[in-house]
């Protein structure tokens, strides 16, 4: 069975680029037509207001919460090897460290220089009051594995500097706890944000050091977004973008396909996907995220006009309030004789067309009239619109200039 995980973000919101990583977990657990249903696992604290609103509406799913690994058995087993030596440089020494090989011409990696630290010298330091945080000793080779988004990658281990895993209160790195944790939950394939090939080289080297086999894991990364990666859920949510929009938009409606993942979401692509997702919404779908008071037939009306759905408010002003359209210039002579035609209530869907017949009106005149009753030039249907306003408001904007 496939095994797949997402991490929510430990602190902010959820992004875009998490949140397609958190889609494209689902759609490939759930997408397996010739064996079973592989499972989800989700991390993330426990009733995480800031996320989990953000991936119901989504619609990812998940299977479990996940439950931590033994991360002190793990780093105590990388200490008995030998592959977690402890540091005392500060921040302050580390960067003049860089800043010196950089001048001479040399890589920005570390130098190891702990790693010549005595015993005696070690006790001097933990004497002194200093806590040694802890480094993983890269192995002296180069990885590679295939990834079934991005292709062949490697990571050049000794170009890389030795990750700090260990932090000095003890505490495992965010990378150590996900290598434990997957582990422990039997995770078969991690399919995250590209972060580098140097972050996948190191989770390599690390699992092999913690004596499992990285040939099993598979590793697939997402294509960076860039700006668009940084935009929030919640805010795209609150502004009225569809969550099937959202999911057509990062590529992961329909079937599952790995190719389909190379490719980085167009902004421009959005808004029309929006106002297609938004069409096909009934009114049952949508009718607590409406203005107050509004009615079937008003979503009816406007659904398929709109980019998102926080422009059903302007158009319930339109049909159900007092708006004040500017008056053309010139536009007398239309607001006269349509006052003079204006059918008797009731209306219906064939009002509109009936009116602008009995008016000697030209596709000019037409244009103004409909700026007159609504202050737009476009937008839905008027033989819709034009019911939802009554009598009693369309006499009100054909007011005299």
């Amino acid at each position: 069975m496939n095994r797949v995980r997402f991490i929510a973000p430990p602190s902010g919101p959820l992004l875009v680029t998490g949140a397609r990583a958190a889609l494209a977990n689902a759609a490939f657990a759930h997408a397996s037509p010739r064996g079973p249903r592989g499972h989800v696992t989700l991390r993330i604290a426990e009733q995480d207001d800031r996320i989990l609103p953000d991936l119901r509406f989504l619609g990812f799913t998940w299977d479990a919460i996940g439950e931590p690994g033994d991360h002190q058995a793990a780093i105590a087993h990388l200490k008995a090897i030998g592959r977690l030596y402890p540091c005392f440089e500060g921040e302050v020494e580390l960067n003049a460290k860089r800043d010196h090989r950089l001048r001479r011409g040399q890589p920005a990696t570390y130098d190891r220089a702990m790693l010549k630290m005595t015993p005696e010298q070690r006790a001097a330091a933990e004497a002194g009051g200093k806590v040694p945080y802890w480094r993983f000793k890269l192995a002296n080779r180069v990885v590679n594995w295939v990834d079934p988004i991005l292709g062949r990658r490697e990571a050049k281990l000794p170009a890389i500097s030795d990750p700090v895993l260990v932090t000095a209160e003890g505490a495992p790195s965010a990378l150590l706890a996900a290598i434990v944790d997957d582990i422990a939950q039997g995770i078969t394939h991690v399919i995250r944000a590209d972060e580098g090939d140097s972050t996948t080289g190191i989770q390599i080297d690390v699992l092999s050091a913690l004596g499992q086999n990285p040939d099993a894991t598979t590793f697939a990364h997402l294509p960076p977004l860039a700006e668009t990666g940084r935009l929030a859920i919640r805010a795209l949510r609150h502004d009225g973008v569809d969550s099937a929009a959202l999911v057509a938009w990062l590529g992961l409606d329909g079937p599952f396909a790995w190719r389909r993942l190379r490719d980085k979401p167009d902004p421009t692509a959005l808004p029309p996907l929006n106002r297609a997702a938004l069409a096909r919404r009934s009114f049952q779908e949508v009718a607590d995220r409406l203005p107050p008071g509004a009615t079937e037939p008003f979503w009816l009306a406007i659904r398929g006009h709109i980019d998102l759905l926080t422009e059903a408010r302007h158009w319930w002003e339109v049909v159900s309030e007092a708006i004040f359209p500017e008056i053309p210039d010139g536009a007398g002579r239309v607001i006269q004789t349509a006052r003079a035609a204006l059918p008797e209530e009731p209306w219906d869907g064939t009002t509109w067309s009936t009116w602008l017949a009995a008016l000697p009106l030209d596709k000019a005149d037409t244009a103004t009239l409909r700026h007159l009753l609504t202050g737009e030039d476009d937008g839905p249907d008027m033989a819709a619109l034009l019911p939802l306003i009554g009598r009693a408001r369309v006499l009100e904007r054909l007011r005299a200039t």
